[in-house]
């Protein structure tokens, strides 16, 4: 039997992927059955099925047979469908902006989704030129800059190379709303971002087009970067009652005082976290997100 060959997903449409070897070689491949786990950043194994074509733009052809074991795996959910975001990953950047204005709830989500997933965490606030409406995002923003989040302020279209230091020697993934300035934030950090995705488009014989679920870029020999399409909402419908209260971890020194060891820290006596929450120890904001967050599992 053929030895399989070991590369990275860089891109990913449908059941349809790119994969690279270490060689830089990139492969177009499918997976095995109807049903595919596979997500960008995954390292798989793969057979490769058929020889590259004398057009150097069209790659060669392969299936993947197995996805490798992850350090990570960032990933949203309802109560119908998983949707899988990106693997192996070290780092979280969420972009918000000034304006448009950004959801809080949304934000709060994807750092709960990091802390499971024991993934550092930025939060980058673009659009700083923007003068009231970054006065009012900074202001949103303090919470979290109180509990140790790292928030980097720039406006993409000037200068993003600020974020660039804060992305080496991370294998970082890049999501946010849409209209936040995450593609302005990835051309300016790479300039030839539209050339690799329209290779990766005619790799994956997908047309002009193409919009892949996430898409890996190489910043430098030790860091890579997946951008994400634009989210609307993040479900974290895989993580319990427990999971969901270690995502805010301001909440820590409180864990266990409660008065009820099965406290929903909803309306329950002698909670306490509500109670901090009164006293001003807990941000009251944070504590309504946690409170509708926990809330709406089921």
């Amino acid at each position: 039997m053929t030895q399989p060959l070991i590369g990275q997903i860089v891109a990913a449409f449908g059941r349809q992927y790119l994969v690279k070897l270490p060689d830089g070689e990139a492969i177009a491949c499918v997976t095995r059955g109807k049903k595919s786990e596979a997500v960008c950043g995954d390292r798989v194994e793969l057979q490769r099925t058929a020889a590259a074509s004398t057009d150097q733009s069209i790659s060669s052809q392969g299936v993947i047979d197995r996805i490798l074991p992850r350090t990570s795996l960032l990933h949203r959910s309802d109560a119908f469908k998983e949707k899988l975001i990106a693997a192996n990953v070290t780092q979280i950047v969420v972009v918000v902006a000034s304006e448009p204005s950004f959801s809080d709830e949304l934000l709060a989500r994807c750092l709960i989704a990091a802390e499971d997933q024991d993934l550092d965490v930025l939060i980058v606030l673009n659009k700083c030129d923007l003068t009231e409406p970054a006065v009012a995002a900074r202001a949103r923003l303090e919470p979290y800059r109180a509990i140790g989040y790292r928030v980097l302020e720039l406006t993409a279209r000037d200068n993003a190379e600020p974020l660039r230091p804060l992305l080496h020697g991370q294998q970082s993934v890049l999501v946010g709303q849409s209209g936040m300035g995450k593609s302005t934030l990835i051309n300016a950090l790479l300039p030839d971002a539209q050339a690799a995705t329209r290779e990766i488009s005619t790799a994956l014989d997908s047309g002009k087009h193409t919009t892949t679920h996430a898409k890996l870029y190489r910043l430098d020999e030790y860091s890579t970067l997946i951008d994400c399409p634009g989210v609307q909402a993040f479900g974290l419908h895989h993580l319990d009652a427990a999971a969901i209260a270690a995502g805010f971890v301001e909440f820590s020194p409180y864990r266990g005082q409660c008065r009820f060891y099965n406290c929903r820290h909803q309306t329950e006596p002698g909670c306490a976290l509500t109670e901090a929450a009164k006293e001003g120890k807990i941000d009251a904001r944070r504590m309504q997100l946690f409170q509708s967050i926990s809330g709406a599992q089921k």
